[in-house]
């Protein structure tokens, strides 16, 4: 393959930041400042190829040490992994967090999305643009959701450099969040984990009795607490016999989707094509979705542990963590339990003595909603665009690196823990017959204890807003976050469960449950909705990239039109969204009109 490469050269510390990821390059070929006579022939670029997953984590790598990525550090880094430019730079233009401009070495993401916009976020980005304009050294951005919604509005500063600094503001006033942005090292620490968990401390509770009750960083008192109770069980009974625990107990995945893990599992252990592979899928960007954090951040070795299960189970020897570029803490937690458990040989070629070998590798998102699609995640770990592919092959037949996958969404991890140590039968007895086991709910908005709440499915939607303390005059109350559905006031009876949200018309989605008042303009909301959908398309197929400007550009001319002219705009709102529907390759086109045509025709958005 011929690779047209620039003139433009990489810095020294552009350089010195892909080689801390690379290594040093062995050769002119690669962009070693050598003699040009090894150009006359390639080198290695079978192995360099074969590194083209590293593409993302280089990126990484070079955004973190500058703040953005110059022509000469893609063309370094391209070098490097005998990866085409153009390629390198459809990847590095796809994800919001990287900037191929130059910028300021410190960016403030400012959240706009649905639970900051309901608190204020308008005000609080104009107060800070403000105080940030031209000449500060800060870059103000405003951001789709920061996963920091029972602390809305949230701001986010990341400062470049060797190491990286990073301060959350949350909840944000124009003072706090400036002071983040310009001194990071200066903004207060963080609240603990615990403080978004209202129930904390509650031993009944099985996905968060330890979020406060751990040391996060303590290994010794994870086991204290029954941490490895369950690997230990996981390796008495064997793979087979984990899968029919997970299988009989009823689990379902939590993202959303619903599936049942252990035919998952199964499907994918019965493959013959090795080797088998797990991901965690950790990017969990739906506005209004913050659980995962809370338990990465509150119990990381959970998730640890719950992955070697796993792994274990459908044969696989390498994990990946895929997680949310928004969440630096949790990079932290975990990193740091991952490392522990490797060392103690909780991890590694040999876990536990039982000769079996399994590893986690941690990838960061870099802000691309579309990668909570699980085979858009497979490609952007390999170094692609993270564009959903077509299915079949369903990924348990050829998912990442084209291998046999097993994608499971942290919540979903997690639950496998109670199951091996309170066994299958008593885990299904929990919830209802079809929905078995408790369930995370992320409750914001409009409510007084904003944060994670643990329910048994079958639980009403009543209940759950009770415990958070819901406010007078509510307005409405959105399922599922952005690609979910609007209910009203009356309809609180309604079960959260899978089956019971979907007789009432709506979804229970990821368990975000965002309730709004009287005093949040709807046709606003909704406006912010349409918004995200096209931002966030992949731009892969037409419906959805097409269908999401039109929703877009209908929505608006509403807000300015009455009668007969804002009725047309419904009619054609309609049309497109059944296109979108029906016709979009992944689920965020699918999805995308749900909220909208439940605004109209549950809460009679625009009458």
């Amino acid at each position: 393959m011929d690779l047209h490469f620039g003139d433009s050269k990489p810095t020294d510390e552009e350089r010195a930041a892909v080689d801390a990821l690379l290594g040093p390059p062995e050769s002119s070929w690669e962009g070693a400042d050598r003699s040009d006579a090894d150009l006359r022939w390639a080198r290695g670029g079978r192995e360099a190829r074969e590194r083209r997953d590293l593409l993302l984590p280089g990126l990484h790598a070079v955004n973190d040490r500058v703040g953005w990525i110059s022509d000469g550090a893609l063309d370094y880094l391209c070098r490097r992994l005998t990866v085409p430019p153009a390629e390198a730079y459809g990847v590095a233009t796809f994800y919001s967090m990287f900037s191929v401009k130059p910028r300021p070495a410190t960016v403030l993401h400012v959240c706009t999305d649905l639970a900051c916009a309901a608190a204020g976020a308008s005000e609080l980005c104009a107060g800070v643009e403000a105080r940030l304009g031209l000449g500060s050294g800060v870059s103000v951005e405003r951001s789709p959701c920061l996963g920091l919604c029972e602390r809305a509005p949230a701001a986010l500063a990341i400062k470049a450099g060797e190491p990286v600094r990073t301060a959350v503001s949350a909840p944000a006033t124009v003072e706090s969040a400036v002071l983040a942005g310009s001194a990071p090292d200066s903004a207060p620490e963080e609240p603990p984990a615990a403080l978004a968990v209202p129930q904390a401390g509650d031993p009944s509770l099985l996905l968060l009795g330890r979020v406060g009750v751990v040391d996060p960083s303590s290994l010794d008192d994870y086991r204290a607490h029954g941490g490895y109770t369950a690997l230990r069980q996981a390796f008495a009974i064997g793979p087979a016999g984990v899968i029919r625990e997970v299988t009989d107990a009823g689990l379902v995945g939590r993202g959303g989707a619903a599936f049942p893990t252990g035919r998952k599992w199964q499907a994918t252990a019965s493959q013959p094509d090795h080797p088998h592979y797990l991901v965690c899928n950790a990017d969990e960007s739906e506005p209004g979705t913050f659980k995962d954090r809370v338990l990465m951040e509150g119990d990381p070795f959970s998730l640890v542990e719950a992955m070697t299960i796993a792994g274990y189970a459908v044969g696989a020897h390498k994990g990946y963590l895929y997680l949310r570029g928004e969440y630096p803490r949790a990079l932290q937690r975990l990193e740091h339990a991952i490392g522990q458990a490797r060392a103690r040989g909780l991890l590694g070629d040999d876990v536990l003595g039982q000769g079996y070998a399994f590893d986690i590798e941690i990838r960061r998102g870099a802000g691309a909603y579309i990668c909570g699609e699980e085979t858009a995640l497979f490609n952007s770990i390999e170094g692609y665009r993270g564009e959903p592919r077509s299915k079949p092959p369903f990924p348990v037949e050829k998912g990442l690196f084209g291998k046999p996958t097993a994608e499971n969404n942290v919540e979903t991890l997690v639950n496998v823990l109670p199951i091996l140590t309170i066994g299958a039968q008593a885990y299904a007895a929990i919830g209802t017959g079809k929905s078995t086991g408790p369930k995370l709910f992320c409750v914001s908005g409009s409510v007084d204890r904003p944060g994670i709440y643990e329910l048994p499915f079958g639980a009403t939607l009543g209940e759950l807003l009770e415990l958070a303390g819901v406010r007078e005059r509510l307005r409405a109350v959105l399922l599922g976050g952005a690609a979910g559905g609007f209910v009203r006031p009356d309809e609180l009876d309604i079960p959260l469960t899978f089956e019971g949200t979907r007789e009432a018309g709506t979804t229970l989605g990821s368990g975000v449950v965002l309730a709004f008042d009287d005093t949040v303009p709807l046709p606003r909301l909704l406006l912010r909705i349409a918004e995200f959908f096209r931002d966030e398309s992949c731009g892969q197929c037409v419906p959805c990239r097409v269908g999401t400007v039109r929703q877009e550009e209908a929505l608006h001319r509403i807000v300015e039109r009455t009668g007969a002219e804002a009725a047309g705009d419904i009619v054609l709102l309609r049309e497109v969204g059944r296109a979108m529907r029906d016709a979009s390759i992944c689920g965020l086109g699918q999805t995308a009109w749900n909220a909208v045509e439940s605004a109209i025709d549950r809460l009679g958005a625009y009458e």
